[in-house]
């Protein structure tokens, strides 16, 4: 069964063609990786595939409903966790997810249960207390997550998980993400710049530059197609350029700011 569907996705902003006809499919329950250096189109990918941005031609099914036609049906099947950290630093995490369980349309009667099972898929109870602006990047994370499950998404978007996190908090992530593909058969559509986390967690992914796929396959696949030994070596070269270059100035402040958030 397929989650997710792109085909010939175009996306112009004037004269900038920011995705230039990508096509690729993502099976139910996989992990996939969306890869790519800064300004490559993965994100105006995801905005389209979450319903933030209309496409400018081709066609996107999520969850077998299209993202054009059926806004509304996809956004009550997804998740999506942007780069930008959404929770508020105010709140503690218990009211977090209380208010994201009420914009999401959670009905009261069912949102205890949600938030329960939620706390639980990412281990947060021993800081359900705590203020957002008093919690680790890893522990944010896991939260951002959390709240994204609160509609029991078919499909959950993460877009850049776990930048800024050191190798501890990333590896937890990973793990309740993994608990919660294998309880809950979650669709995990990702974008990330780890390479290694790539080659680890990622069944089979896609390669953007310049709006483009470059190359797309498991990491293993890729590996053979491209004659090297790893997927670090795979980017570099089906892109022509290391994973850091790439994008603008913009992208780099935003990945700084937002490091030093987590950090």
């Amino acid at each position: 069964m397929t989650a997710v569907l792109v085909d010939d996705l175009v996306v112009r902003f004037g004269e900038i063609e920011a995705v230039a006809g990508v096509s690729f499919a993502v099976n139910a329950g996989e992990v996939f990786g969306l890869l790519g250096p800064n300004g490559a189109g993965k994100t105006t990918t995801i905005r389209v595939l979450t319903t933030l941005l209309r496409p400018t031609r081709g066609r996107a099914l999520v969850a077998g409903h299209d993202v054009g036609r059926e806004g509304l049906a996809v956004r009550q099947l997804i998740g999506y966790v942007p780069q930008a950290i959404s929770i508020d630093g105010a709140l503690t995490a218990s009211e977090n997810l209380e208010f994201y369980g009420r914009v999401t349309g959670v009905p009261k009667k069912e949102r205890r249960e949600r938030i329960d099972q939620a706390v639980e898929a990412m281990d947060l109870g021993s800081f359900l207390d705590r203020l957002g602006r008093t919690l680790s990047g890893g522990m944010l994370r896991r939260l951002e997550i959390a709240t994204a499950l609160l509609n029991r998404p078919q499909v959950l978007f993460l877009d850049e998980p776990t930048v800024g996190l050191d190798p501890t908090a990333r590896h937890m992530v990973w793990e309740r993400l993994e608990v919660l593909r294998e309880e809950a058969g979650t669709t995990l559509l990702v974008t990330t710049h780890q390479m290694d986390e790539a080659e680890r967690q990622c069944q089979r992914v896609a390669i953007m530059d310049f709006g483009t796929l470059v190359g797309q396959g498991s990491p293993d696949e890729l590996c053979e197609q491209f004659d090297v030994p790893s997927l670090d070596d795979v980017f570099t070269v089906a892109t022509g350029h290391a994973i850091g270059e790439g994008g603008n100035l913009r992208d780099a402040r935003a990945s700084r700011r937002l490091s030093r958030r987590l950090g």
